[in-house]
């Protein structure tokens, strides 16, 4: 099916749309600028995240030259479905959404737990990817040596902003600053996506420990060498929760990186300079 959607729709106003993947109803959104002939991009999220964890200023900077697609996975937030426990099979089911929607080519944007899911997704699926974003995140068999204040925010049944401060941002006082500008941004939307349930938490927790186990012992990414897309890989100097040298293991590996380390960062740099973020990015995809 090809999928019909307007063309004036903004983050905190693209209508939460359903698609019936495998049997299984998946909630998404879609919106941007099909006229600038790019491929659309799908935006794979954080652990337990939906689809308003994601900064408005960054998903419509990117709408402005491409259609962008936010989806939430079986069982996260508003779709239904059992949560995956495999990295793998998150990445085959975002292959199928895509499909499902009519997509022949895409990009693919990943985000922590979903930078596993998109690199699963181009290695698995290469016919479907043009161009890949890898923030915050890691290849399998990474370094897993978060800092042991993670094992306490991060599963938190209700995160507070201090959580995400902690967890996502720098330590200085303008990174606070950017913090609360962030916070703000993305609780901007009146009808927010409702929050995943526990077991997407014990789901996306079994999922994790999978992912740390290597491929091989002598050679544990030899595995990413066979993914030839252009990628952009942006980091914190200082990531908490996937340690930034993982970022450089996959600039080492893949054979068409580059890579960013912002200054000042966490995990989410590109929450924390979204404007420098959406000039990197861009001139990346315009390449």
């Amino acid at each position: 099916m090809t999928d019909t959607h307007g063309t004036h729709d903004t983050h905190v106003s693209a209508p939460t749309r359903f698609i019936d993947v495998d049997g299984v109803r998946i909630a998404y959104r879609r919106w941007g600028n099909a006229a600038a002939g790019q491929p659309p991009m799908l935006l794979l999220q954080h652990f337990r995240g939906g689809m308003d964890h994601w900064d408005p200023l960054m998903t419509d900077g990117l709408a402005a030259g491409r259609e962008v697609i936010l989806y939430n996975g079986r069982g996260i937030a508003s779709s239904a479905g059992t949560p995956r426990t495999r990295i793998e099979d998150m990445a085959d089911d975002a292959a199928a959404f895509a499909r499902a929607l009519g997509l022949r080519r895409i990009d693919v944007l990943g985000f922590s737990l979903g930078g596993f899911q998109a690199l699963d997704l181009t290695w698995r699926h290469p016919e479907l990817v043009r161009k890949l974003l890898l923030l915050g995140t890691g290849p399998r068999g990474g370094d897993p040596d978060m800092e042991p204040g993670v094992l306490t925010a991060a599963p938190r049944p209700v995160p507070t902003f201090e959580d995400f401060l902690y967890l996502f941002f720098g330590r200085s006082a303008q990174a606070e600053q950017a913090a609360r500008a962030f916070w703000q941004r993305r609780h901007e939307r009146a009808d927010q996506d409702p929050p995943s349930s526990p077991q997407v938490t014990q789901a996306q927790i079994e999922a994790n420990l999978h992912y740390l186990a290597r491929l091989s012992e002598d050679d544990p990414f030899a595995y990413l060498r066979s993914i030839r897309q252009p990628t952009l890989i942006l980091n914190g100097v200082h990531d908490v929760m996937i340690p930034t040298v993982n970022s450089f293991y996959m600039a080492r590996n893949l054979p068409n990186a580059q890579l960013f380390i912002y200054p000042d960062c966490g995990h989410a740099a590109q929450f924390q300079c979204p404007q420098r973020f959406l000039y990197h990015a861009a001139g990346f995809l315009g390449e």
